[in-house]
């Protein structure tokens, strides 16, 4: 079993990096080469922008590459609740904003001829508890009068039609959303980008970060300096950098993953025979799909701890324990891939993007990041570019997270609340 994403143990290499020190002045310098600093670097330098990608580690080095390969529209909220709590007209337009954010994706994909196998499949919701087949009826009802008119119930006496083990007791269907490689999807994107004139830095952690005037920066790196006329924080989860204000928003919460060596056709379709992307009703629940090759990428929260090697392989057991629970067919298959990632979770699960002391960002995915990290890449160029009305995220309040100045101490006691919740309902 390889310690290493699938997606990235998959994918070429980006190979048109910049090389050399970093120096001179551009348009604008974007900290991070993930999915939204590499979607905005490339909208960026279409518009004409000089563009400097600032990375890290290595292009889509992190959750870009570290992910469960779905990429899903609707909501992590209920979308009732989230009215409440923000007005029926604004939960909405969020809600579009996530279905715009697949089309975005499958629009790059075909404009930048990406090799990525994106495909519409759908996802299913699947209800982990009896009970829960009820609340995601209500939701549907909802749901079916204003953002999915598709939407399909899909019955607990139907749900084998769906997906081929006895711990589901119904699900929902929602028809838009996709999946597709992730590092495939990556390299292809920063290789879109490297063509129209961005400059993509890899191995350039940002260490410092001043603001000269209102239209100069200057962003120190282990690779050099530069001036640039915007900046663009494109950082995710990270823990690196003189980020401390949005560190103080940000959760990292370890997600991870396996994937099994490849099925056969007639073991595959035992499983997931409609091949849509999966998630489940818990708090800590699992997500899941098949790739092209028929292996089964199986993931969830398994440990509330963060990602590292040693952390890695005891959540990947843990993992294939719950797997073989819902899959018992897949007894003696082999485990050649486990992986873990930090999710950029926010405390109210909704993203982030604005501009604060001259200085721009787009992050908190919070679990929802593929496709609204490309959207807002796209998004938060045309709002440097003077659009500032393009933002669907504008206006939501962003208070630090009480008690959280560094490494997340108190994850422990959050997985133990969700358990408990779990157990409960």
């Amino acid at each position: 079993m390889k310690l290493e994403p699938y997606w990235l143990a998959t994918a070429p290499r980006f190979g048109a990096g910049a090389t050399g020190p970093l120096a001179g002045i551009v348009d604008v310098a974007i900290v991070g080469g993930g999915f939204t600093g590499l979607s905005a670097a490339l909208a960026l330098a279409k518009s004409g922008a000089s563009v400097a990608v600032l990375e890290a580690g290595r292009v889509i080095g992190e959750a870009s590459g570290r992910n469960g390969g779905h990429c899903n529209n609707g909501l992590a909220h209920d979308l009732g609740g989230l009215a409440a709590s923000l007005g029926q007209d604004r939960a909405v337009a969020l809600y579009r904003a996530f279905d715009d954010a697949v089309a975005q994706v499958e629009r790059l994909v075909a404009s930048e001829a990406i090799d990525c196998d994106f495909i519409r499949t759908g996802k299913i919701k699947l209800a982990a508890k009896p009970e829960h087949f009820a609340k995601l009826q209500k939701s549907a009802e909802l749901l079916s009068r204003t953002v999915e008119p598709d939407l399909t119930v899909v019955r607990p006496e139907e749900i084998r039609r769906e997906i081929g083990s006895d711990g589901f007791h119904g699900g929902l269907v929602f028809p838009r959303s996709a999946h597709m490689h992730m590092g495939r999807f990556g390299v292809g994107l920063a290789d879109a980008a490297a063509r129209r004139g961005a400059s993509i830095y890899e191995n350039a952690a940002v260490t410092e970060l001043h603001r000269l005037n209102a239209r100069a920066h200057r962003v120190v790196t282990s690779r050099g300096e530069i001036e640039a006329g915007q900046v663009l924080l494109a950082t995710g989860a990270s823990r690196q950098g003189p980020f401390a204000w949005l560190r103080r928003r940000i959760v990292p919460v370890g997600s991870f993953i396996i994937a099994t060596a490849p099925l056969s056709a007639e073991l595959a379709a035992s499983i997931l025979p409609m091949r849509r992307t999966a998630t489940t009703t818990k708090n800590i629940g699992n997500y899941f799909r098949l790739t092209p090759d028929n292996r089964l990428i199986f993931g969830g929260r398994a440990r509330f701890a963060l990602s590292s090697p040693k952390s890695d392989a005891k959540s990947g057991a843990i993992l294939q324990a719950r797997m073989l629970e819902l899959f018992p067919q897949l007894s003696g298959v082999r485990i050649d891939y486990c992986w873990g990632g930090l999710v950029d979770m926010t405390s109210d699960r909704l993203p982030r993007a604005g501009e604060r002391d001259g200085v721009f960002y787009a992050l908190g995915y919070s679990g929802h990041g593929t496709q609204m990290s490309v959207h807002m890449g796209q998004i938060m160029a045309r709002v440097m570019g003077g659009d500032v009305n393009a933002n669907p995220l504008a206006g939501l309040a962003w208070p630090a997270v009480p008690g959280h100045f560094g490494p997340p101490w108190f994850l422990p006691f959050v997985g133990a609340y969700y358990r408990y919740q779990d157990w409960r309902h």
